[in-house]
């Protein structure tokens, strides 16, 4: 899913760490989050976050187990608007304010 705040004029780090949100990675102009909800580190919400013009673009999923490499990759990650992944974008438009819209 996607979320886009309008106009951000906070620094996105700030902005996950008040949501309980711990910082992972940057990767070029992108800056990657996670907030786990279980001992091991799963499941985890997982957002990759960047800025386009004055606006702060958040893409989110819910992972539900650690990815497994091999002869077959896989990443259990849920994407879809419902269940908890709804939940927390709901939790996030409320603790960030200003204009948001979701795109799923």
């Amino acid at each position: 899913m996607k979320i886009i705040i309008k106009d951000s004029v906070e620094n996105p780090v700030t902005l996950f760490r008040r949501a309980g949100y711990v910082f992972q990675r940057k990767d070029g102009e992108e800056m990657s989050f996670v907030r786990a909800f279980g001992r091991s580190g799963f499941p985890r919400f997982h957002a990759y976050t960047k800025m386009e013009d004055r606006n702060l673009v958040i893409s989110i999923h819910l992972d539900q187990k650690k990815e497994r490499y091999g002869e077959s990759t896989r990443h259990q990650g849920e994407y879809t608007d419902e269940g908890p992944l709804k939940e927390e974008v709901g939790r996030i438009k409320g603790m960030f304010g200003g204009e948001t819209s979701v795109h799923p």
